[in-house]
């Protein structure tokens, strides 16, 4: 199965693959030689810990090179107005009588504890291509919908700080 993946999604992929190649392998790698420098390797922890970081690190950027690969680009064809991939959206849900947040984001970066929201999601899919002011039926199974008014849609960030996201 292939990942739908924004090119901004690939961008900070590639940005944490040459980070993880330049900074942190060679700091490992530094770690690495410390603890073999402490003597017998068969009773020295920290030769162990340091090889095994290293080695997550490793799996790590060969996770993403991975997913870079085989990803199947989404292109956000929504306009400045509409809800797409990647904006932020505010929605008043009716039946609780609560303003929410939400980020439109990809299956891959989804973290809904952080208002990071699929796209694929009942909700994802109910907003995307509304505007301002339209009220949207969500459908959480054949039995379940509520209703949420759009209010306001923009580019801004929440959830995530501005480093590198783990995918």
């Amino acid at each position: 199965m292939h990942n739908e993946l924004t090119r901004k999604d690939i961008e900070d992929m590639e940005a944490e693959i040459e980070h993880r190649k330049v900074v942190v392998r060679k700091e490992l790698l530094e770690h690495v030689k410390e603890a073999r420098s402490l003597g017998d390797l068969s009773e020295n922890f920290e030769y162990y810990a340091a090889k095994k970081e290293k080695n997550k690190n490793e799996s790590r950027i060969r996770y993403l090179e991975r997913m870079i690969r085989t990803a199947t680009i989404l292109d956000d064809d929504s306009k400045d107005d509409e809800v797409g991939i990647n904006k932020t959206i505010t929605v008043y849900v009716e039946e609780d009588d609560v303003e929410e947040q939400y980020k439109i984001v990809t299956t891959v970066r989804e973290d809904s504890l952080n208002g990071l929201v699929s796209n694929e999601s009942p909700l994802g899919k109910a907003l995307l291509g509304h505007k301002v002011g339209d009220r949207v039926e969500i459908f959480v199974s054949k039995d379940y919908s509520y209703f949420a008014t759009i209010k306001k849609i923009d580019n801004s960030t929440i959830g995530e700080s501005d480093e590198l996201r783990k995918f």
